[in-house]
């Protein structure tokens, strides 16, 4: 199996001044045509830094990409730092030379003598051409490792791999063959999943499962990083795709880059349902993932925003003894929103949020991540009592908007 490592180099990306949006690129590319990246290192401007990322990544990879460090300026020594790791002497290429002069006359403008280093080459080393920049990409070999060192600038970058480099790494990796495949669960942390699956998700299988988190969506990463072709590799994805549907059941809700809101909006669509929303420490937030959906308005059609009590009371027909009583952040309150909406709107369903999202407001009763959910429908209305994580107000708001869609999947 042919592996990559990737190098950024820039002390401007250490620094946080520029985001590193090349070795997301590359991995991204690579993957499609079946060359995991295995590694990524990142490094400052320094010569003997440098030498030694390309060192870590020839001893993690057969395939070596490059990025940054080839301009004219001083802090530029990329091309320096791959001529010491070689071994060798850089060398000035005189038909690179009379090409940066040439790119200078064509827009009026002496060249500056220090873009002269940009035809320096490492000897044995070959130059890509670079139609958007002064700086040409450089090939190398050494010890069956293949280099490629490209410009920074994502345009530059972008251009000398898609014309020069990714042919070529096609036909370095066309014997062999990895796919990915993505299930998407809502409803469980990442350890009890973990706990679901048990040795699934024992590290250097093949298939080798992955699991990474993002605001209680748990996306379950399929890898077939060994297989003799597409073919097989989809094959050996499916039947793994197969054993994690068995174990997990109802908690995966969709593939790909599916979102809940999709997924919903779908079967509301397909089953010919509506469904109405009343907010209130959500903001607003639930009526807007359903509506981001192209098509929403098949089954979406009416949201109320009922942030203090009197617009509970006004638009919802929540009572105000109900209020009182139980307080605004209630099951019953809930439920009263979720009911009201529902026969305000004549929907088949409607949805109730109260809670408090903080950072302010909670209680050693109540305290902050407190939200009541009720999905109302006909013949009956489901309530749920949460206490989110407190991490921000954003995080609680979207957790609970995204735990009431997932309610309203399972009753669909």
């Amino acid at each position: 199996m042919r592996k990559a490592s990737v190098i950024s180099i820039g002390n401007e990306i250490l620094s946080g001044q520029t985001v590193d949006t090349n070795a997301l690129y590359l991995s991204g590319k690579l993957l499609s045509i079946g060359i995991p990246v295995v590694s990524s290192y990142t490094a400052g401007d320094d010569i003997n830094l440098i030498v030694r990322m390309l060192g870590l990544a020839s001893e993690d990879a057969d395939l070596v990409l490059v990025t940054g460090g080839l301009g004219p300026t001083d802090d530029d020594v990329t091309r320096q730092a791959l001529a010491k790791f070689l071994g060798v002497e850089l060398q000035l290429k005189s038909e690179l030379l009379e090409k940066i002069q040439n790119m200078f006359a064509h827009r009026e403008r002496p060249m500056p003598e220090r873009n002269k280093i940009q035809a320096y080459i490492p000897v044995g080393a070959k130059a890509i051409k670079n139609n958007l920049g002064t700086a040409p990409g450089i090939r190398a070999e050494s010890a069956d490792k293949l280099y490629f060192v490209m410009p920074g600038v994502p345009s530059e970058m972008k251009q000398i791999f898609e014309e020069s480099v990714f042919p070529e790494l096609k036909k370095f990796a066309s014997k062999q063959a990895i796919v990915v495949l993505k299930l998407r669960c809502f409803g469980a942390g990442e350890s009890v999943i973990a706990e679901k699956l048990g040795e699934l998700m024992q590290r250097g299988r093949n298939p080798l499962i992955n699991c990474t988190v993002h605001y209680g969506v748990v996306t379950l990463h399929i890898i077939v990083a060994t297989a003799e072709g597409k073919g097989q590799a989809q094959e050996m994805a499916g039947k793994c795709e197969k054993m994690l549907r068995n174990a997990l059941g109802e908690l995966i809700y969709g593939t790909g880059e599916q979102t809940l809101a999709e997924v919903v909006g779908a079967k509301l669509a397909q089953q010919k349902k509506t469904i109405a929303v009343a907010e209130s420490c959500t903001g607003g937030t639930l009526a807007k993932l359903l509506t981001d959906i192209p098509g929403a308005s098949r089954y979406f059609t009416y949201g109320w925003v009922t942030y203090s009590n009197a617009a509970k009371i006004k638009e919802l027909g929540v009572e105000a003894d109900l209020i009182e009583k139980e307080g605004a952040v209630s099951e019953r309150t809930a439920e009263a929103m979720a009911q009201g909406a529902r026969k305000r709107a004549g929907t088949d369903f409607a949805i109730g949020i109260t809670g408090i999202a903080g950072p302010d407001g909670g209680s050693e009763h109540k305290p902050v991540g407190l939200v009541y959910i009720s999905v109302s429908s006909d013949g009956s209305c489901e309530t749920k009592r949460f206490v989110f994580v407190a991490h921000s107000r954003d995080f609680i708001r979207l957790q609970a908007a995204q735990t009431a869609l997932n309610m309203l999947r399972l009753k669909l």
